[in-house]
Protein backbone atom coordinates (compact mmCIF):
# COMPACT_ATOMS: atom_id res chain seq x y z
CA UNK A 1 0.00 0.00 0.00
CA UNK A 2 1.23 3.50 -0.79
CA UNK A 3 0.22 6.13 2.03
CA UNK A 4 0.38 9.09 -0.90
CA UNK A 5 -2.67 7.58 -2.32
CA UNK A 6 -4.70 8.19 1.31
CA UNK A 7 -6.95 11.18 1.80
CA UNK A 8 -5.68 13.88 4.30
CA UNK A 9 -8.03 13.17 6.50
CA UNK A 10 -7.14 9.35 6.54
CA UNK A 11 -3.39 10.17 6.92
CA UNK A 12 -4.32 13.11 9.73
CA UNK A 13 -6.08 10.38 11.70
CA UNK A 14 -3.17 8.67 12.21
CA UNK A 15 -0.76 11.91 12.86
CA UNK A 16 -2.51 13.66 15.27
CA UNK A 17 -2.42 11.24 17.94
CA UNK A 18 0.88 10.20 16.78
CA UNK A 19 2.09 13.66 16.90
CA UNK A 20 0.36 13.99 20.45
CA UNK A 21 2.55 11.48 21.60
CA UNK A 22 5.37 12.85 20.73
CA UNK A 23 4.67 16.17 22.19
CA UNK A 24 4.12 13.84 25.42
CA UNK A 25 6.76 11.46 25.48
CA UNK A 26 9.21 14.44 24.89
CA UNK A 27 7.82 16.09 27.54
CA UNK A 28 7.91 13.09 30.02
CA UNK A 29 11.46 12.23 28.76
CA UNK A 30 9.91 8.56 27.86
CA UNK A 31 12.40 7.57 25.36
CA UNK A 32 10.98 4.21 24.71
CA UNK A 33 7.49 5.35 24.03
CA UNK A 34 8.84 8.34 22.13
CA UNK A 35 10.35 5.72 19.52
CA UNK A 36 7.25 3.37 19.74
CA UNK A 37 5.89 3.98 16.24
CA UNK A 38 9.65 5.00 14.55
CA UNK A 39 10.44 2.22 11.92
CA UNK A 40 13.12 -0.04 12.23
CA UNK A 41 15.18 1.97 9.89
CA UNK A 42 14.83 5.44 12.23
CA UNK A 43 14.77 3.81 15.48
CA UNK A 44 18.18 2.64 14.42
CA UNK A 45 19.28 6.25 13.80
CA UNK A 46 17.29 6.95 16.84
CA UNK A 47 20.19 6.82 19.34
CA UNK A 48 18.99 6.31 23.05
CA UNK A 49 22.11 8.28 24.60
CA UNK A 50 21.58 11.55 21.82
CA UNK A 51 17.92 11.40 22.76
CA UNK A 52 18.72 11.32 25.77
CA UNK A 53 20.59 14.41 25.94
CA UNK A 54 17.83 16.29 24.21
CA UNK A 55 15.50 15.36 26.45
CA UNK A 56 17.77 16.32 28.74
CA UNK A 57 19.33 19.62 28.58
CA UNK A 58 17.15 21.18 25.68
CA UNK A 59 14.19 23.22 27.20
CA UNK A 60 12.44 23.26 24.01
CA UNK A 61 12.14 19.15 24.45
CA UNK A 62 10.77 19.51 27.44
CA UNK A 63 8.22 21.99 27.37
CA UNK A 64 6.52 21.59 24.81
CA UNK A 65 2.98 22.56 24.24
CA UNK A 66 0.27 20.13 23.74
CA UNK A 67 -1.42 23.13 21.40
CA UNK A 68 -0.63 23.18 17.44
CA UNK A 69 -2.02 23.40 14.06
CA UNK A 70 -1.45 21.20 11.02
CA UNK A 71 0.08 23.54 8.44
CA UNK A 72 -0.45 21.17 5.08
CA UNK A 73 0.47 17.51 3.60
CA UNK A 74 3.51 16.97 1.68
CA UNK A 75 3.40 13.63 -0.49
CA UNK A 76 6.77 12.31 -2.36
CA UNK A 77 8.03 8.96 -3.12
CA UNK A 78 5.91 7.16 -1.05
CA UNK A 79 5.86 9.12 2.18
CA UNK A 80 3.76 11.69 3.68
CA UNK A 81 5.26 14.87 5.19
CA UNK A 82 2.67 16.46 7.80
CA UNK A 83 3.74 19.99 8.79
CA UNK A 84 2.69 21.11 11.82
CA UNK A 85 2.57 25.09 13.82
CA UNK A 86 4.34 23.74 17.21
CA UNK A 87 3.60 25.76 20.24
CA UNK A 88 5.84 25.92 23.58
CA UNK A 89 4.88 26.49 27.35
CA UNK A 90 7.39 28.63 28.53
CA UNK A 91 8.60 30.13 24.68
CA UNK A 92 7.05 32.90 22.80
CA UNK A 93 7.13 32.29 19.19
CA UNK A 94 6.17 28.94 16.97
CA UNK A 95 8.49 26.12 15.76
CA UNK A 96 7.87 23.83 12.62
CA UNK A 97 7.30 20.43 13.42
CA UNK A 98 7.44 17.88 10.37
CA UNK A 99 6.26 14.56 11.24
CA UNK A 100 7.04 11.76 7.77
CA UNK A 101 5.03 8.63 7.56
CA UNK A 102 5.43 5.65 5.42
CA UNK A 103 4.86 1.82 5.02
CA UNK A 104 6.87 -0.68 6.77
CA UNK A 105 5.80 -4.13 5.49
CA UNK A 106 1.81 -3.13 6.25
CA UNK A 107 1.91 -1.01 8.67
CA UNK A 108 2.00 2.67 8.70
CA UNK A 109 5.42 4.06 10.60
CA UNK A 110 7.00 7.05 11.53
CA UNK A 111 9.85 7.96 8.94
CA UNK A 112 11.13 11.17 10.81
CA UNK A 113 10.08 13.94 12.76
CA UNK A 114 11.81 17.17 13.38
CA UNK A 115 11.16 20.38 15.22
CA UNK A 116 12.60 23.52 14.07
Amino acid sequence: MNITEQTDEEILEIARPWWEDLIKYSNNKNYLMFIKNFSRSFRASANEMELGKQFARSDLAQNLSEKYDVLGLIRRDGYVTVLFRQYHKKKEGEWLGRLVLGYEEENVKIFGCTLF
